[in-house]
């Protein structure tokens, strides 16, 4: 994500023993980037609400506000355990020189006046930085509600979240974002979370869902979404926040802002043709799911190579993402592991392409700190090292969050009774129901003789009270 930013400038870092920056390296701080970047916070922002709806359109009907609950109540609880402790650990000096953590001398942003250049951009304001940041530390947890979804008590949840946020996003964060992180100074390449984000919260799924287990009745019982417009606005909403996500990550209003934005746009049209394609030679029809799903994955596959893969590149990533996701969605039944929203096959399987592809793709031909891949004179390196960072971040945040998971399951436990799990998440964890169906059917009752359901559209007859039919 800020690889190009954060290696021109790492030669300035703030040093928290002087409350300095290197002489000579004071920032200017570009108010036009700083507009374009708060606004890029904005549009990552409304993804969360957009993701709500695309995952509450595809639960049953009983659930659609837990889903929706689930995804809108890590904006709060993100929003503050943010400022006031995993933006330190994520971006603050690193803690003892290994490139594991940072420190909390940014806890509740104390001396962020001092960090004279923000993440080691050199244009906007730290403050600024912060916000941006936060907006991608909302999303990731939220994304681990698709895997979990029609099981997961509200509480539970609520105290993974905080658990998870601060003790792996932030770590993971730090490793690929921060210029102390040890994938950082391995060159490693993520332009926008690929790793830190996208595999990062599918592994932090697969970790719940080991220890949360499979839904009842499933496989075997029928789990259709319930309200597909819902999903296919979601995905909008998100192509529309994602131009924030992954145009915004160039930290400055550019040229390589707006190569990420084409990037970004190509390689999801391109997913969503190579989603439905295939689902056609596989199924003989090609889905509305399928095709809002296609594009999800496109847009996870570009994240982290949007911003060093030229427009053939994000083609090719682009369609690629779109018929493997669209296979591996099926692997699930294979495993018996209920990944109930396709978290693992959408945002793991192109997460991992996306990273990966990068060692083949990458070209420095508009971005002068990105490496060339192998299919641009380059080498196995930049591959070696995409494939380190996947492993790495993978592993690290499955056994991270496996042992969190445990250690709430074992304290308040994560899953809802069977009783609960048969009633719904919307009147077992909140006492609401997200469509009001008793009133409508009353509305359109006979209260007269016989008691016969009476059509809302039929004309009155002569000599009707208003509201007779």
């Amino acid at each position: 994500m800020l690889t190009t930013m954060l290696h021109v400038a790492q030669s300035c870092a703030f040093n928290p023993d002087t409350a300095s920056t290197v002489k000579g390296c004071a920032p200017t701080v570009n108010q036009g980037d700083n507009a374009w970047i708060l606004a890029s916070s904005a549009l990552v922002l409304f993804m969360t609400p957009g993701l709500a709806f695309f995952y509450a359109g595809m639960v049953r009907r009983k659930n659609v506000l837990g889903m929706i609950m689930q995804n809108w109540v890590v904006m709060g609880l993100v929003g503050v355990v943010w400022v006031l402790v995993t933006y330190s650990l994520a971006f603050g000096p690193d803690w003892g020189g290994h490139g594991f953590v940072g420190t909390l001398h940014f806890a509740g942003l104390m001396h962020i006046d001092q960090q004279a250049v923000p993440g080691e951009s050199l244009t906007i304001s730290p403050i600024v930085f912060v916000v941006f940041q936060m907006m991608f530390a909302v999303i990731t947890p939220a994304l681990i509600t698709g895997t979990t979804a029609d099981r997961m008590k509200f509480g539970a949840y609520c105290v993974f979240i905080v658990l998870w946020s601060i003790f792996v996003y932030a770590p993971i964060a730090h490793w690929v974002f921060s210029p102390g992180g040890w994938l950082f100074q391995r060159t490693a390449e993520d332009f926008a979370g690929g790793t830190v984000v996208h595999i990062n919260a599918a592994m932090g799924g697969l970790g719940v869902l080991l220890v949360i287990k499979n839904r009842k009745g499933w496989p075997g019982t029928p789990m259709k979404p319930h309200n597909l417009p819902f999903t296919v606005l979601g995905a909008g909403i998100l192509w529309f926040g994602w131009f924030g996500f992954n145009a915004g990550s160039a930290l400055a209003a550019n040229n390589l802002s707006a190569h990420a934005f084409v990037n970004t746009n190509t390689a999801t049209a391109a997913a969503l043709l190579g989603w439905i394609i295939v689902e056609k030679l596989k199924n003989g029809k090609s889905t509305t799911l399928g095709g809002a799903s296609g594009a999800v994955a496109g847009l996870v596959a570009i994240t982290p190579s949007c911003g060093f893969v030229n427009l053939l590149g994000a083609l090719v990533i682009g369609f690629l993402a779109g018929g493997i996701c669209c296979l591996a969605c099926g692997l699930k039944f294979k495993f018996n592991r209920d990944d109930a929203l396709d978290v693992l096959g959408v945002h793991f399987v192109g997460g991992v392409l996306g990273a990966v592809l990068i060692g083949f793709f990458g070209t420095n031909s508009f971005n002068s700190v990105a490496r060339d891949g192998l299919f641009y004179g380059g080498g196995a390196g930049l591959l070696g090292e995409q494939c380190l960072g996947v492993v790495c971040v993978a592993g690290f945040s499955l056994a991270v969050s496996y042992i969190l998971a445990q250690i709430v399951d074992k304290t308040m436990g994560l899953r809802m009774s069977e009783e609960d799990e048969e009633i719904g998440m919307d009147l077992s964890q909140h006492d609401e129901e997200g469509y009001d169906f008793d009133s409508v059917l009353s509305g359109v009752r006979s209260t007269l003789t016989g008691g016969q359901p009476i059509s809302p559209f039929a004309k009155p007859t002569a000599g009707a009270t208003p509201g007779e039919a």
